[in-house]
């Protein structure tokens, strides 16, 4: 009986994210999001830029 009701609860929630994540209105978030692996990283500091 508890394992169906968490299982109910968990699908509730799988199903609702999924909706919310169709929001066209998150659309630029997401696809900012998706670029982030793929944008180069700022460069590090020189020892002597860090020495300031």
């Amino acid at each position: 009986m508890v394992s169906g009701i968490v299982t109910l609860i968990l699908l509730v929630l799988f199903v609702g994210g999924w909706i919310r994540l169709w929001n066209p209105r998150l659309k630029p978030e997401l696809d900012a999001a998706a670029r982030l692996p793929l944008e180069e990283d700022a460069p590090l500091p020189t020892p002597e830029e860090t020495q300031r």
